[in-house]
């Protein structure tokens, strides 16, 4: 596939051992799409949260295959704004042993600053989204999908 950018992106093809990982709850609504693409594919979840006084994100919740270090893993996260969620979740996962080179950032929506806060952190991860922008990324996505527009 080549982007409106002229960036060339070879895509990811189906393997044993994929797995998928949402960030809850907005993760979730991407789910159903990982699953009509791959049946069978594991999926775990994660809940993170931002503190409301200090904004920093602090996770609640976190449930994985066994062997997800064994390995790659899809993470679903549609809006991505700040970075500081994805983040925290890429830490916890790698506290259970996930490589970072191993893992695929599925996002609709970033911005320019939350992309390169995840690059900044953790340079061999992959960030696959549809569209980047500065400085608000849309909340439409939200909106569409929970019919709240």
């Amino acid at each position: 596939v080549t982007a409106t950018t002229g960036h060339k992106y070879e895509g990811v093809r189906f393997e044993k051992g994929n797995c998928g990982v949402s960030i809850m709850r907005s993760g979730e609504a991407m789910e159903q799409g990982l699953r009509d693409c791959c049946r069978s594919i594991r999926i775990g979840k994660i809940l993170i949260q931002s503190d409301e006084e200090t904004q920093r994100a602090k996770v609640y919740y976190a449930k994985f295959p066994p062997d997800i270090y064994r390995r790659k893993v899809l993470l679903m996260y549609p809006i991505l704004s700040t970075g500081n969620t994805v983040i925290e979740a890429v830490k916890v996962l790698a506290e259970h042993g996930v490589q970072p080179s191993v893992i695929i950032l599925l996002s609709l929506f970033s911005t320019s600053k939350g992309a390169k806060s995840i690059i900044q952190e953790f340079p061999e991860i992959t960030i696959l989204t549809t569209e980047v922008h500065p400085p608000v990324a849309p909340t439409h996505f939200g909106q569409k999908y929970f019919g709240t527009d």
